[in-house]
């Protein structure tokens, strides 16, 4: 069993300052209307330009990304390698709509693979697909629309977009994960990991898709995957996480009259999370995955698993992953006992990441088991220095 209460492991990287910092942040983001407030005084001064850069980069930047630029990053890249946590490079850029924003995106993301490449703590690399398509057609294509001339170009300009990430990670030997997103617009995103995987899979496992286990379809959804790449040769590559856009995928539901797509409870939501990974274990020949998870009990359960089926701790097909600035418990206690662990390190200027750092406050404002676990953490570790 992993001793996830060990602060002084989880907070090796925390100095006396960042760690009174990071309390009282977490107390801030607790309150829902605190961070309902700050999100809108955020985007009226983001209209209004004023100097908020500073304050913003102080506070919720400061705890969750790794800095403005990649080089900016190294030093939390070199410092997590030395605990064995490796790193993620994450372009945390959205809400974009132009094909000029989509290609400079996709040019940093290719940025990454390549500094990945030649970097030890990076063995992922890893995009949204919202970031390099438009949402709109995106939407259009999952729920099986025509799409117009215009539309199609579009749609294939996006497609050469993630081929061109896909490919350059494959001639560099690194793997990169596809994030999921909304359920109106993930067929199209399945669709196209698919034909990456098809083609980039066929050797080793480059080329990942991520399900959101609190949908419905999931599991049943990772049983059709296998059986898609053992019928076309290749390598399944997945990521499990629970789901980012529960509140959301309800609304939308209710207001628009159709089933909801979540789990009813969230101990249904944990049960087909861990289904899945018990699922990949099974077939560990044919699927390589990683476990993005924030839940003690999943990462407990996998680590488990693990020993109980003799594998070794450090088998590369197989990752346990988190959130940079969250859930430290479980990454340097889990890479401390040995086994492989990737942080998400997101990178971007402050403006351009404001969407994900207010996204990063909803989710913890809204999950408050999370905040008061990581709060009670933080204060322990303040404890056992000597500092209250």
């Amino acid at each position: 069993m992993i001793n996830f209460n060990d602060t002084k492991t989880a907070f090796a990287l925390k100095s006396d300052a960042q760690l009174r910092k990071a309390s009282w942040l977490f107390k801030l983001v607790a309150s829902k209307s605190l961070v309902g407030l700050g999100k809108k005084a955020a985007g009226l001064a983001m209209k209004l330009r004023l100097p908020i850069r500073e304050v913003v980069k102080q506070t919720v930047y400061d705890q969750f990304v790794g800095g403005e630029t990649i080089d900016e990053c190294e030093e939390i890249i070199k410092k997590m390698l030395e605990h064995n946590v490796y790193s993620l490079l994450d372009y945390s850029i959205e809400g974009k709509e132009t094909d000029a924003d989509f290609d400079r995106t996709k040019d940093k993301i290719v940025q990454t693979i390549k500094y990945g490449a030649s970097h030890e703590g990076v063995p992922f690399a890893v995009f949204k697909p919202a970031g390099v398509a438009r949402f709109a057609i995106l939407e259009k294509y999952s729920a099986g629309k025509p799409l117009s001339e215009f539309e199609s170009r579009a749609w294939s300009r996006a497609k050469n977009r993630i081929e061109e990430i896909c490919y350059t990670a494959y001639k560099f030997g690194l793997k990169v994960m596809i994030d999921a997103e909304e359920s109106w617009i993930q067929k199209a995103i399945d669709d196209v990991t698919r034909e990456m995987m098809e083609r980039f899979n066929q050797e080793e496992t480059v080329i990942y898709n991520t399900l959101q286990m609190y949908r419905r379809d999931r599991l049943e959804y990772l049983q059709e995957s296998l059986e898609m790449a053992r019928q076309k040769g290749y390598h399944l590559g997945v990521k499990f996480v629970r789901g980012a856009y529960m509140e959301k995928e309800r609304q939308r539901a209710q207001e628009m009259g159709y089933p909801d797509p979540i789990n009813p409870t969230k101990e249904a939501s944990d049960k087909m999370y861990n289904d899945g990974l018990r699922f990949a274990l099974e077939h560990l020949e044919e699927v390589s995955f990683v476990a993005g998870s924030h839940n003690e009990q999943s990462s407990q359960l996998l680590a488990q698993l693990m020993d109980e089926k003799g594998l070794d701790r450090n088998d590369r097909r197989i990752w346990f992953s988190q959130l940079y600035g969250m859930s430290d418990n479980l990454s340097f206690n889990l890479a401390e006992a040995g086994y492989n662990v990737v942080k998400y390190l997101p990178f971007g200027p402050v403006a351009e990441t404001l969407p994900y750092l207010i996204r990063r406050a909803e989710e913890n404002s809204a999950a408050g088991g999370q905040t008061s676990r990581e709060l009670n953490l933080i204060e322990k570790e303040l404890h056992r220095r000597g500092i209250d």
